[in-house]
């Protein structure tokens, strides 16, 4: 969310640049898994794993060099920087076999990653992913044409976005002449399976690291049910005080190992993580500013009824690895005092309205990237429960997030803070264009104690749909077509929102009037008023709409919510 008025930050006017052209080629191929080596497969790229610095590779303007740390494996990784119009792409020409299907893949780090492969004689490929703390694979295939002998695979990152880091690349596939690594071998089983929370219907898993591993596949009572990349899951879906077994195996282009040792978990009695407490079933949430950007300076007794969810934003980090903390903002704010704003809390709860704290922001940067941080954010969110009364946490981070990190800290949240705690994310458009994004892979790890995710649909630029084609944000075809991402992804309809800013000067772009957004809503859930993108079915369910924010809604006199709170809380 901005904090500035009207203005988006740097990230954002960047990712609007991205034509619909752009999306479409950088997005449709998305993250493919990688097909088994056969017996006569071999890794055909060169000096894949950099130990040789640079050698057989070429990056544009300088922009490439190598590391000694972070490296995925071995003791060397490239490292390419993105300056002014150069996205950092490095590339290598590899030899292959005509009328040939490969295996490429490659694990990256850092800013944006892009992987890719051109001149295969049919269809080009790429993949990519957003920026991440951890090493992530990218997967893809292709097929060479009748006459290929050679294709040229390439890494890039994006433009004015940080440094990426790639290694470990591969094109496996038959031997085309050139290729001097050697093929993987099956992995080693797992070690160190533990059982991490448990509620009423999930079961979460944790175990170590396997060298050569590219992701892992889990086992319940004996049967495959799942495969991740890194190093937990969450099995949801379970039955109330039931007893299981699960199993992890790891996997790579050579195959599956064995299975690690087995443990046993029981899910919790009764209903489990709430997910939202007494929440009506049609939901609207607003950003409560705490903070004064030009918009309307309000106390929370000064938030209309219309808000069922009110985001307190934002807590900020502190010099703790993944701990926040907040501070009212009195001077800011006229005078309003701590103990007003507790007792205003007090008010909207007794008046059946969730007070949470929002965690990020377009400038927040809270770094929940290992199992210590992660402690550290459950218990700092926690304690700003207790201190102020607040019903749970908003997740609006939106300078990168650790998908394996943030799960932990909100199931030790929700371990602390019981069945009533509420949980909801603020992402924007491109953390949500795939499931395979940290953001979306926090959500769905988190289904059973999640409530509601609240997507921006706004300072984005064009971005694709679940039918694979583009929509310009600012219409109705944009929030359902999005949205339908989501719905179809594995989020319940009650866990989607649709997020708006209240006016023009609340967001870069992204505006829409309130009849577009109650329009987008009945298309959702009814089949009507739809654009040209019509849903293959409807979503009763849906949970709402959210906007950015209570302060600018104020600013127009209320004509946000007064719009949009009464047609949502009139669905059926």
């Amino acid at each position: 969310m901005d904090r500035a008025p009207g203005i988006p930050g740097p990230r954002r006017r960047r990712l609007a640049a991205w034509s619909a052209a752009g999306a479409l080629a950088l997005s449709a191929a998305g993250l493919a898994t990688a097909a088994p080596a056969s017996a006569a497969d071999v890794n055909n790229v060169r000096n894949a794993g950099f130990e040789s610095g640079l050698t057989n590779w070429t990056c544009t303007a300088g922009s490439g060099t190598t590391v000694t740390s972070p490296v995925h494996g071995g003791t060397g990784a490239l490292k390419a920087t993105p300056a002014g119009q150069d996205n950092a792409q490095c590339t290598q020409s590899v030899a292959v076999k005509p009328n040939s299907t490969y295996s490429l893949s490659a694990w990256v780090q850092g800013g944006y990653a892009y992987l890719g492969v051109t001149g295969t004689g049919t269809t080009d490929v790429s993949t990519w992913t957003p920026d991440s703390t951890s090493w992530k694979q990218l997967s893809t295939t292709f097929t060479t044409g009748a006459s290929t002998t050679s294709v040229t695979v390439y890494t890039h990152g994006w433009y004015g976005q940080a440094a990426y880091y790639a290694d470990d690349l591969s094109v496996y596939g038959p031997d085309g002449g050139g290729g001097t690594d050697p093929a993987p071998t099956v992995p080693a089983a797992p070690t160190g399976l533990s059982v991490t929370g448990t509620t009423s219907s999930s079961v979460s898993l944790s175990w170590s690291p396997v060298s050569g591993a590219t992701g892992y596949t889990i086992y319940r009572n004996g049967t495959k049910i799942t495969a991740v990349t890194g190093t937990s899951a969450t099995v949801t879906g379970l039955s109330a005080s039931t007893s299981y077994t699960f199993q992890v195996t790891a996997t790579n282009a050579a195959g599956e190992s064995a299975k690690s040792a087995t443990v046993s978990a029981t899910t919790t009695s009764g209903t489990g993580g709430g997910g939202g407490g007494s929440l009506p079933k049609h939901a609207v949430t607003g950003y409560w500013q705490n903070f004064n950007n030009g918009a309307t300076v309000q106390k929370l007794s000064d938030v209309p009824s219309a808000y069922d969810i009110i985001a307190v934003a934002f807590a900020d980090a502190t010099s703790t690895p993944g701990a926040v903390s907040f501070s009212l903002d009195s001077s800011g704010l006229g005078g309003y005092t701590v103990d007003q704003f507790k007792a205003d809390i007090k008010a909207k709860q007794a008046a059946g309205k969730k007070v949470i704290i929002s965690v990020g922001g377009e400038k927040g940067s809270v770094a929940v990237s290992d199992a210590a941080s992660a402690t550290n954010f459950a218990n700092s969110v926690y304690s700003l429960m207790q201190t102020y009364g607040f019903d749970g946490v908003d997740i609006d981070l939106e300078n990168g997030l650790n998908a394996t990190y943030m799960t932990q800290a909100l199931r030790a949240l929700s371990a602390k803070a019981g069945s009533s705690l509420i949980i909801t994310m603020a992402p924007q458009t491109i953390d949500m264009q795939s499931t395979s994004n940290a953001y979306f892979q926090t959500a769905l790890n988190v289904k059973d104690i999640l409530t509601v995710v609240n997507m921006q649909y706004y300072n984005s630029g064009s971005m694709l749909g679940c039918d694979g084609k583009v929509y310009s944000q600012g219409t109705v075809d944009f929030l359902t077509a999005l949205a339908c991402i989501q719905l179809e992804g594995g989020l319940s309809p009650s866990q989607v929102g649709l997020g708006l800013p209240a006016s023009t000067r609340a967001a870069g772009g992204g505006y829409v009037s309130p009849t577009v957004v109650n329009n987008a809503l009945d298309c959702l859930t009814a089949a009507t008023n739809c654009g040209t993108f019509k849903p293959s079915k409807t979503y009763p369910d849906l949970r709402g709409a959210m906007t950015w924010s209570t302060n600018w809604d104020a600013a127009s006199g209320n004509a946000w919510s007064s719009a949009v709170g009464a047609h949502v809380h009139a669905l059926p």
